[in-house]
């Protein structure tokens, strides 16, 4: 795996350990995303992408190891609100609506409510709700919460993004004009971590990090990796990377 260092990093994780039980869900991890970055965490489920979210947010603590983000180490109130979380269940209030929700999560991140509506229009106008203000946000499908999700994630304009699988249950054009809103946020520094089952995604990524089994086996830009593995795509890298440190043992 090749090393990645640099003084503009914004999470950085050391040794990471977390366990439940007798399970060991993330061994020894170390991460590194710089300021600006879209970076792919990929693996199948279980391999620790989720928990790793979770510690890097400080919702999780770890057993060993440290987790830093924008300098400060995790848990820290000091960044809490230069980061959203999008997490893979929908992290909205089903009996207020999609206006509510975007108004409590905005004015928890310290916004204003002027800040909110005004930040509003243009956040449920990228997520196609904005015929949907009034509507119960437990009355919307199931598609439509995910959308609210990220919405609400992003409205305190978060300088780090954790995306859990942002895009399931999203239409496919739907998911490309998220991902040119991504790409945006990128270019004006935002750093995004993301993970996704939509390998195609993936591949849209900056650089990509394979998971397996709570570790980190390889990472680098996506067509390095396929190039490395002799691979067509990224799917196919993944698998024969993930062969090749099994026989290594």
């Amino acid at each position: 795996m090749e090393e990645h260092a640099s003084e503009r990093s914004v999470i950085r994780t050391e040794r990471l350990v977390k366990r439940f039980g007798q399970v060991l869900a993330v061994s020894g991890l170390d991460l590194v995303v710089d300021e600006g970055e879209i970076y792919g965490l990929i693996g199948p489920n279980g391999s620790g992408k989720t928990t790793t979210m979770r510690m890097l947010c400080g919702i999780l603590r770890p057993d060993e190891g440290e987790v830093y983000v924008l300098g400060e180490r995790i848990p820290s109130f000091k960044v809490l609100r230069s980061i959203g979380y999008m997490p893979q269940e929908n992290a909205i209030y089903d009996d207020i609506t999609v206006q509510e929700n975007l108004c409590f999560f905005g004015r928890i991140q310290g916004m204003t409510r002027h800040d909110v509506n005004e930040r509003g229009e243009s956040i449920l106008k990228l997520v196609e709700l904005q015929g949907k203000r009034q509507a119960l946000a437990g009355d919307l499908s199931g598609g439509m919460q995910r959308r609210l999700s990220l919405a609400v994630a992003m409205i305190h304009r978060p300088k780090v993004l954790l995306l859990d699988e942002p895009t399931a249950g999203v239409d496919p054009d739907l998911r490309v004009s998220f991902w040119e809103h991504f790409k945006d946020l990128s270019a004006q520094g935002t750093t995004i971590l993301i993970t996704t089952h939509y390998l195609e995604e993936a591949s849209r990524c900056g650089r990509v990090g394979l998971m397996s089994q709570g570790r980190l086996i390889e990472e680098g830009p996506p067509q390095v990796l396929e190039e490395e593995a002799h691979a067509a795509t990224l799917e196919d890298a993944f698998l024969t990377l993930v062969g090749k440190k099994r026989e290594e043992g």
